[in-house]
């Protein structure tokens, strides 16, 4: 996706939509991060770190790594913890950053739904999902000049050969 379209499809979710701020939220933590959508759903909260600005993740093999959080995915992220999440939260699942309306964790499949939606309301083929969030990301650090070797490190790749495809390096 062009800069563009990812600020319109991160300023997608309105009053209208059920949960916006936890929307905008997730689809903000997939873009600044270049999380899969699966270590966006298993994030527990001890583990975002927002007055540090970045949160840690547990990504394939079962490695954590450190993410980065931009001040537009920290912003949106306060949002979402002072005025949703506690409407939310069920003491079952309270460990979890993302909750849905029955206060569990939100799932893969359901991420995917939510970016999928998102991304129909600002007019985007079909073929976004959470995954374009983070091609997008690497795309636009590799553009806006991140090293490759840093690049692999933020997306959790044990080979370079696997950024260097996934961004379309040659």
């Amino acid at each position: 996706l062009s800069p563009e379209k990812v600020d319109a499809l991160l300023a997608a979710p309105t009053r209208a939509d059920g949960f916006p701020l936890r929307d905008r939220a997730l689809l903000c933590l997939l873009y600044a991060t270049g999380c899969r959508a699966s270590e966006v759903a298993e994030l527990p909260l001890s583990q975002v770190l927002l007055e540090e600005r970045y949160c840690k993740c547990r990504g394939k093999g079962n490695k954590e790594r450190l993410v980065s959080l931009n001040p537009v995915a920290v912003a949106a992220l306060e949002n979402y913890l002072q005025h949703e999440r506690p409407a939310l939260a069920d003491k079952r699942h309270d460990e979890h950053l993302l909750l849905s309306r029955t206060g569990r964790p939100l799932t893969r499949l359901t991420i995917w739904r939510l970016v999928k939606r998102y991304a129909a309301r600002i007019g985007c083929s079909s073929q976004v999902s959470p995954h374009t969030l983070r091609h997008s990301f690497a795309t636009h650090m590799l553009a806006g000049g991140a090293e490759i070797r840093a690049l692999q490190g933020k997306l959790g790749h044990a080979n370079i050969r696997t950024t260097q495809i996934y961004t379309h390096v040659e």
